[in-house]
């Protein structure tokens, strides 16, 4: 064929030689052999092979699903408050003449330390008359017990002179030994009352503790059941976290009311890290808030200021926490991360051709940062960790990790 074609172009350029002048054919004859040659090369190229492009496959990230034992946690979140929190008042009236240095906001006292003296000489004077007026009845009582035992003798001498055979109680002087007696023990009374009000005037730190709140000071005039200052115990402290309805199921509840203790980390943010401290919930409630419809168990944290030197940091009064209960072993689940689920349950598998497959999951419960589910899965199964933005059931993925 090619050759047939110059054979061609040969003759049509013998042709146009002899219709034109050598000058005017040259140009003419140049782009005829131009577009000839360019024909030919067109011809005889050859034939590229077509293929159909790579199908386009997404990066995931895979984890493999296996059984394992899950033991519930159940979150909850509260404040901290003291398990023993009182009002310290004056049981006497007077000028408060000293006071501890613990005697400030915060200070820290232990159990039996002097907070507060209010002047003790008013009471002080009570008490030597009340101890003068005790022994006036002692020597009434001395006195009449002499008369009446000079009366039973005096009876006794008459003999057969007497018109009656027992004396009357009158001549025996027996009303007036009761009588004095009486006064002895009302002058008692006095004397232990004038005593107490003397030792009162001396306030005493009822347990180890810290003062809340300060509302009184040196040189200031109380009166009897004046507020002095707010104070709680530091021994233990407490905090009420709520349980819904839903969360009783994962809780041994019925272990609290037998006595027993279940083990609850508390945790909270304190600068620039965050703490944790061990403690125990050892009871419950028993009702449920009418508003919040929520059952409130309490936790108790050993001595939270750590004033044993325990090394941990300090749980302060007030402070807001959230904690995790331990609660019922629940068996052998499948644990996925909670952000794998999408629209909360469906997991998408990746099966052995690296194509992705939906699978609606019923998840038994679900927490903050996992779901358990306890059917619908075989050992081994692979599945998409990170959900996809739009995914098809089909579509090619690569794994990542």
């Amino acid at each position: 064929m090619l050759r047939r074609l110059s054979a061609a172009w040969r003759r049509v350029a013998i042709m146009l030689r002899r219709a034109l002048s050598p000058k005017a054919s040259l140009p003419i004859v140049f782009l005829v052999v131009a577009g000839g040659t360019a024909y030919w090369m067109t011809l005889a190229r050859p034939q590229v092979a077509q293929a159909p492009p790579p199908e386009p496959s997404l990066l995931v990230s895979v984890a493999v699903l296996k059984r394992e034992p899950v033991a519930f946690t159940v979150s909850s979140q509260g404040s901290v408050s003291p398990r023993t929190e009182t009002t310290l008042v004056s049981e006497v009236s007077g000028q408060i003449i000293e006071v501890s240095p613990a005697f400030v906001s915060g200070g820290i006292f232990k159990r039996g330390d002097v907070l507060v003296r209010i002047d003790p000489r008013i009471y002080e004077t009570n008490l030597l008359g009340t101890e003068a007026e005790v022994a006036r009845a002692r020597t009434q009582v001395a006195t009449e017990e002499a008369l009446a035992s000079y009366a039973q003798e005096n009876w006794e001498r008459l003999g057969e002179l007497r018109e009656q055979d027992q004396a009357s109680d009158l001549t025996l002087r027996k009303p007036q030994l009761q009588q004095a007696l009486a006064e002895q023990d009302a002058r008692q009374a006095d004397l232990e009352r004038a005593q107490e009000d003397l030792r009162r005037t001396v306030i005493r730190a009822p347990y180890d503790g810290m003062v809340r709140e300060k509302l009184a000071d040196v040189g200031q005039f109380v009166n009897v059941g004046a507020q002095l200052a707010s104070a709680f115990a530091v021994d233990r402290a407490e905090v009420r976290l709520p349980l819904t309805q839903h969360d009783l199921r994962f809780v041994n509840v019925e272990a609290l009311a037998a006595g027993e203790t279940l083990p609850v980390t508390l945790r909270a943010d304190l600068g620039a890290e965050g703490q944790s401290w061990q403690a125990e919930v050892v009871r419950s409630e028993g009702v449920f808030d009418a508003t919040s419809r929520v059952l409130y168990v309490v936790a108790q944290v050993e001595d939270p200021y750590n004033l044993a030197g325990g090394g941990s940091s300090p749980l302060r009064i007030g402070t807001f926490v959230s904690a995790e209960i331990s609660g019922k072993s629940g068996g052998d689940f499948f644990v996925v991360p909670r952000h794998a689920l999408a629209r909360g349950d469906t997991l998408w598998l990746v099966d052995d051709d690296m194509r992705i497959r939906p699978r609606t999951v019923a998840v038994v419960r679900a927490d903050e940062r996992f779901a358990y589910i306890a059917e619908g899965f075989e050992d081994g199964e692979r599945y998409v960790t990170i959900p996809i933005a739009q995914p098809l059931p089909g579509m090619k993925v690569r794994v990542a990790n």
